[in-house]
């Protein structure tokens, strides 16, 4: 695989508490013409670049990296691809937010509608006046209501399966608080939960894995309808109340009977970040649409000394 460049400039962000590292030069040149085969060049030829931006000692395990491409649908201003500290993402809620505002702050968009590429299909996106954006997602579905899983020191769990851009197990777990003083116990019963879906091969649609779970309890703020814990893959939790899981819950909500269309939901985060989402029908499909805030913190210029045993990132 190919090592990184010597600079990559990148504008990191955060979204409700949840970061995002935008590269806006210095990435490796995708050839391909859709977003998915752009995903999978950079997975297989230049992953030694993905550990460099969002690993230690540049980044951290929370990090969520998002590439540039140019756009590959008509009408739209960009393509991005999402990774982390284990992989690459379908897509990324509050990293889509984040990047809407990276494009904002470089001068490339103003209050409006833009659309943008992802390997999960294009979403849209209306930065608005007050600098807050509304994420037109991919359209939610529920794969599955009430299914029990049996959770090793945990017992059984039951929980839904839906699809917000990623695969979300969707539950509660009333023994323990959705706070960030129970925040070690949160972290050990989602990755059991994880382990048991892993091990009894119960998955989404088509065998997708899932790879968040999430938690919900009490909003500590009173105007929000609840409060939750998002699990993401490579073992971090979600600082800000996950757009894609949002999206889920969104569409769980609505099988349920229990959110009209249209009508909001506001969902706080561990930390107390807060989107606020709504379903709209689009033809046969649920689209959910979240509103969140980032937040520009940094620009620089990350530089790669060859001579650095640590280039590619620490694994």
């Amino acid at each position: 695989m190919s090592e990184p460049r010597h600079e990559i400039e990148v504008i990191d962000s955060h979204t409700e508490g949840e970061p995002t590292r935008v590269v806006l030069r210095g990435g490796p040149e995708l050839t391909a013409t859709t977003m998915t085969e752009r995903r999978e060049q950079l997975r297989t030829r230049h992953d030694a670049f993905r550990t460099s931006v969002v690993l230690e000692p540049r980044g951290h395990e929370a990090m969520v990296g998002a590439l540039l491409t140019p756009p590959v649908e008509p009408g739209s201003i960009a393509g991005v691809i999402f990774f982390n500290n284990v992989g690459y993402l379908g897509m990324c809620g509050h990293g889509l937010i984040g990047v809407v505002r990276t494009l904002e702050h470089l001068g490339r968009i103003a209050p409006g509608v833009v659309r943008i590429d992802t390997p999960v299909g294009t979403v849209g996106a209306r930065l608005h006046d007050d600098a807050s954006v509304t994420l037109t997602n991919v359209p939610a579905r529920v794969a599955a209501l009430d299914v029990p899983v049996e959770v090793a020191g945990v017992g059984t769990v039951t929980g839904d399966i839906a699809w917000g851009g990623n695969w979300f197990f969707l539950s509660h777990h009333d023994a323990i608080e959705v706070r960030p003083s129970r925040l070690g116990e949160l972290m050990a019963a989602t990755l059991a939960i994880k382990m048991s879906l892993l091990d009894r091969s119960i998955t989404g649609d088509d065998g997708g894995e899932i790879d968040h779970i999430e938690l919900f309890g009490p909003p500590v703020d009173a105007a929000n309808h609840s409060r939750n814990f998002v699990l993401c893959p490579g073992a971090q939790y979600d600082r800000s109340p996950c757009g894609t899981g949002t999206s889920a819950k969104l569409a769980v909500l609505h099988a349920r009977g229990d959110l009209a269309l249209g009508e909001e939901w506001r969902q706080e985060s561990i930390v107390g970040g807060l989107f606020i989402g709504r379903l709209e029908r689009m033809g046969d499909e649920l689209v959910p649409l979240i509103r969140g805030r980032a937040f520009i913190s940094a620009r620089a210029t990350l530089l790669y000394d060859p001579r650095d045993p640590f280039r590619t990132g620490l694994r």
